[in-house]
């Protein structure tokens, strides 16, 4: 199994890279349900699964941000420039 992260190549049976740490994860392209390894669809739904590298620490900010909150850190920058 290829890591998607750093292209390491891991063992079909591993559960994160062991080159970076990045998570492996199958999930349902609608409900996001992580799914064991060898499933094929959702067991929600009845999906086609995809594989994808789980949220992680590396996930960008942008992903995980309210876009409030990103506003509000963004309009207030110049009162945190001088700190």
């Amino acid at each position: 199994m290829k890591c998607p992260q750093c292209q390491h190549e891991n063992p079909t049976q591993a559960k994160f890279c062991l080159q970076c740490g990045t998570r492996f994860a199958l999930s349902c392209t609608k409900y996001r349900t992580e799914l064991p390894a060898s499933a094929k669809f959702c067991l929600e739904c009845g999906a086609p699964v995809i594989f994808q590298a789980a949220e992680g620490r590396f996930t960008s900010p942008e992903t995980y941000t309210p876009k409030h909150l990103a506003e509000k850190i963004l309009t207030s920058k110049s009162a945190l420039e001088g700190e």
